[in-house]
């Protein structure tokens, strides 16, 4: 766990900014499969951005859990 209480506040920040990401890849990727002529290509690359954001927030939603073995 970070203590520092600015390390925490980057971290919080940070997971605001990868959520709205997130959510925002949501309606492109909806957008995208909607079109007649959908880009399978582009929807699996904007997929994957998805799956690592997930990854990314996961791990610093960790972070910022105190460790309970303290």
């Amino acid at each position: 766990m970070h203590s520092d209480p600015a390390e925490q506040s980057r971290i919080s920040q940070r997971l605001v900014e990868l959520k709205l990401e997130h959510r925002d890849l949501d309606v492109a990727i909806a957008r995208l499969q909607a079109g007649i002529e959908a880009d399978d290509l582009a929807v699996k690359r904007l997929k994957k951005r998805k799956l690592q954001l997930k990854d990314a927030i996961a791990r610093l939603e960790s972070a910022l859990i105190p460790d309970l073995d303290a």
